[in-house]
């Protein structure tokens, strides 16, 4: 019987070596061949289980963000456990209409006969978390995976050990034994893991290890969904409200200390807009946090000191306008915006993934989308513009995984849009029917009478 969310049971405890792992693996196959997964009703109890975990461990799940990414209470709930919340209920509600067979139109040639589109599970698939939301970028995974009637094994990131000890103890004590499993560690559970034979891989993460990821799926030909990174530009047009767009600028960049992978990574100024700018952010990000950032319990901490040092080590590269100040001990770094940027600065060599935001000025539009086409295809591209020709000339001139104007990052929460990246950014997009595709096989079906 699938465990509720007020009887929550003895867990499995969670694998470790790889006879273990493998043992994991097989136990979840031979579960999943039961077709215990694929009734709607199991899907439904097992998402309702995981929003009562999500509502019912709010603060244990709360305290663990904190330790892990200094996250306050409100942003933990808004970016990650409220997150999930919605991604849940947007599945439930639509759920048994994204399942229902599609009709399909025969050809006259083949009449009479009928034709469906039918989506059915893939079997086993591993999910691969990242530290920057490491529940958020679990369990939105996994909210597919069990919508689409699939048995997942959940792997979390060891950088955050709180959460991912929160997501050992809790996933299991809510969910089916038999079809979810959580197995923590680090890069030999990890390469273990990947020893096995899986229905799909979900990885998040950087491109590094998702090249490995990829050439470990090809051995079992299993497909695979890499969610990457990259670095995501913002274009300033003239002429735009800049106090404004220095506000939203600054949140997106700023939130979970610019530890996220759809935030502004740097910004192109067009024309003659970067000095001006650069005195709107210096009031957004005290608007934001205050006069001393490191007091101010919004404004989260690097997730360890290996990334601190990496991070610190690129607050030369530019003139500093705002931020700069550091606590390696605290894991603290001040939001910071970097001007007179070199192009070809280690700042712009590769994603920042942290608060500093570089402004880069270019002449004119043609400049921007040159800069943007001489690199790789970003996760996102934001732009605040008032010209109607701008926006055209970005949509159709520039490839990216997402292209949003006016906000950035927040895109990501609409359920109805897929989320994935493209080129080195990416590959496979998920969120809401989207996740369905990503964790469903969908099969054709033809039925022709024989009289």
């Amino acid at each position: 019987m699938t465990p509720t969310a007020t009887t929550p049971t003895a867990t499995t405890p969670t694998a470790t070596t790889p006879t273990a792992v493998a043992d994991t693996v097989a136990r979840l196959r031979t579960g999943f061949a039961t077709g215990r997964t694929k009734p709607l009703a199991w899907r439904r109890a097992q998402l309702a289980a995981l929003r009562a975990l999500l509502t019912e461990r709010t603060e244990e799940l709360q305290q663990a963000l904190h330790a892990d990414l200094g996250k306050s209470p409100a942003e933990a709930y808004r970016s990650e456990i409220g997150f999930t919340i919605n991604e849940l209920d947007h599945t439930v509600a639509h759920l048994e209409e994204w399942l229902s067979p599609k009709p399909a139109a025969v050809p006259e040639a083949f009449r009479p006969a009928e034709a469906s589109v039918v989506r059915e599970p893939l079997g086993v698939v591993l999910v691969i978390a990242p530290w920057n939301y490491p529940l958020q970028l679990a369990l939105a995974p996994v909210v597919g995976a069990l919508a689409a009637g699939n048995a997942v094994v959940v792997k979390p990131s060891e950088l955050a050990p709180a959460t991912s000890a929160a997501i050992a103890r809790l996933l299991p004590a809510y969910l089916d034994q038999e079809a979810v499993a959580v197995v923590e560690g680090a890069v030999p559970e990890t390469t273990a893991l990947l020893e096995q034979r899986f229905d799909h891989i979900f990885y998040t993460g950087n491109g590094t290890v998702g090249r490995i990821v990829m050439t470990a799926a090809a051995r079992h030909l299993t497909p695979v969904t890499l969610e990457l990174g990259g670095k995501s530009p913002v274009v300033v047009d003239p002429g735009v409200d800049l106090a404004a767009t220095a506000q939203r600028i600054a949140r997106g960049k700023f939130q979970n200390a610019g530890q996220t992978c759809v935030a502004p990574d740097y910004v192109l100024a067009v024309g003659g807009t970067a000095a001006a700018l650069e005195a709107e952010l210096i009031t957004a990000v005290e608007e934001l946090y205050g006069q001393e950032p490191a007091e101010s319990a919004l404004y989260g901490r690097i997730v360890n000191e290996r990334h601190f040092d990496r991070l610190a080590a690129l607050l030369d590269d530019g003139r500093i306008v705002t931020g700069g100040g550091q606590d390696r001990s605290q894991r603290y770094l001040a939001p910071t915006v970097l001007a007179e940027v070199a192009p070809d600065a280690p700042v712009m060599r590769a994603e920042i993934f942290g608060p500093i935001l570089p402004i880069i000025a270019v002449p004119d539009l043609d400049a921007a989308i040159a800069f943007i086409n001489e690199r790789d295809k970003p996760l996102a591209l934001y732009a605040f513009t008032e010209s109607e020709g701008t926006r055209r000339r970005l949509t159709e001139e520039t490839s990216s995984g997402a292209l949003s104007f006016g906000l950035p990052v927040s895109y990501l929460a609409m359920p109805e849009l897929p989320f994935g990246g493209v080129g080195e950014s990416g590959m496979g997009r998920y969120h809401g029917e989207y996740s369905i595709d990503t964790f469903s096989h969908t099969k054709a079906v033809v039925h022709k009478p024989l009289a």
